[in-house]
């Protein structure tokens, strides 16, 4: 089974490249993230054409999760447990957002989460950012509660360690590398969960988002922000990991590239 993350930056705009990709990656599962489309203008048919059902959860806006899979697409639930709203400047109540949809495929128990930003240290997303983290920990300490292989994958718009960026000294001050950030992973892997390390197809580090700017790509200046965390009875089953870099090339493309990874299932 492959199963893949992407953060696809407005599925709309980035419609033929996600159809070309999915033609010739061919992955079982496929996790998305950042739709910038509601829920009933999510193009089922023409990912349906290519043998995937999908589960969507958007509003239209700025966020949104999906799942894509061929091998079933059962238990599908939409929000983390007592999941954090946010209160936009000017709003008067915090507002829920659609970052986390979760489904069970071919057996596998994956979660597609987008995990919130965080603008500016001391900002309150910042603080609302760790308040969606630690509601994650808590879905996950739920859900793993059987042998079953469980994962969740997304842009969690956090740099594990100071190699996963172009040039820690840039990011100094800045979130996506701090401390408290790093922590909330640590508590996540403290409910059982590892990382899935993909290897790079090129150059040292897999990178998986270069902004736009300033020539990021080229020069792969990027950060590892997607990523994989998984139990035992998944990480048990993968034989590889990669991130395609590919994806990012040429014009119209995400600012972030599929994470990939193959397992091998009894």
């Amino acid at each position: 089974m492959r199963i893949a993350t992407w953060n696809v930056n407005s599925v709309g705009a980035r419609l033929p490249k996600l159809l070309d990709w999915l033609g010739t990656s061919e992955p079982e599962v496929l996790c998305l993230q950042e739709l910038k489309c509601a829920e009933d203008a999510f193009p089922y048919d023409e990912v349906g054409e290519l043998g995937y059902e999908a589960a969507a959860h958007g509003t239209g806006r700025w966020n949104g999760v999906a799942i894509l899979s061929r091998v079933g697409l059962d238990e599908v639930r939409h929000d983390l447990l007592d999941q954090p709203g946010f209160q936009a400047d000017g709003a008067m109540f915090e507002a829920a957002e659609p970052r986390a949809i979760a489904a069970t495929c071919g057996g596998v128990r994956v979660w597609s989460v987008y995990v919130p930003n965080g603008r500016e240290v001391g900002h309150p997303h910042y603080e609302y950012k760790l308040r969606w983290l630690d509601a994650l920990r808590a879905t996950a300490a739920e859900e793993l509660t059987t042998d079953r292989p469980w994962a969740v994958l997304g842009d969690f718009n956090i740099a594990p360690t100071d190699a996963d960026v172009w040039d820690i000294a840039a990011f100094e001050g800045c979130t996506h590398v701090t401390d408290d950030e790093r922590k909330a992973l640590t508590a996540l892997t403290e409910t059982g969960l590892t990382e899935v390390h993909p290897r790079a197809l090129k150059y040292d580090v897999p990178f998986t988002y270069w902004d736009y700017r300033a020539l990021r790509f080229p020069n792969n200046q990027g950060m590892r922000i997607d990523l994989v965390y998984a139990n035992g009875g998944f990480t048990g089953a993968v034989t590889d990991s990669y991130v395609d870099r590919n994806a990012r090339k040429g014009k119209g493309t995400s600012d972030h590239a599929p994470v990939v990874v193959d397992l091998e299932l009894s």
